[in-house]
């Protein structure tokens, strides 16, 4: 699988330059080719800039975290969106700017930041964003896994009764 996506890459950024020139065509027919590559390039260089300041915050975050104990993988993420914003808008094209402006405003980053911490969580294998809260609902039974027992058997135990809130730890 991920050999497959690898290959596609190069066809991906191949596709992405050719819709990118073609936008811009359409942007200079509308506004003009000076206004045009004058757009493209306050992008570009409001991108580089933003880069720069995403990567100092970010850094003074995951610091803090760490300092106080706590797990740094919300400041981490949030980070990661940020600069990926920043890079899409510094990179020049009008598609891509887009898409990095997108990132970068708050509905935008935090779709971005809940699918990044998804993808973390289930496909990385870690789980730096701390303990979980979890809520079950009456009648549903908890079930324990023992994690030392194969997959393919059945749970140790099923627990039915009283609901306890609480956080689940690794």
């Amino acid at each position: 699988m991920r050999r497959r996506g690898l290959a596609l890459l190069p066809a991906g950024l191949s596709l992405l330059a050719i819709a990118e020139i073609i936008v811009f065509i359409l942007v200079a027919h509308a506004i003009g080719g000076g206004w045009a590559i004058l757009l493209a390039a306050a992008a570009s260089l409001t991108g580089m800039a933003l880069l720069r300041r995403e990567g100092m915050k970010g850094w003074r975050r995951f610091q803090a975290a760490s300092v106080e104990g706590r797990p740094p993988g919300d400041e981490v993420i949030r980070s990661l969106v940020g600069l990926g914003g920043a890079l899409l808008l510094a990179i020049p094209g009008f598609i891509t700017a887009v898409a990095g402006l997108l990132l970068l405003l708050p509905p935008g980053r935090q779709l971005a930041r809940r699918g990044v911490e998804r993808y973390a969580t289930r496909f990385v294998g870690f789980d730096a964003f701390g303990p979980r809260k979890v809520r079950v609902r009456p009648g549903d039974p908890i079930v324990v896994v023992d994690e030392d027992r194969p997959a393919d058997r059945k749970p140790a135990a099923a627990i039915e009764g009283e609901i306890v809130e609480g956080e689940v730890l690794r």
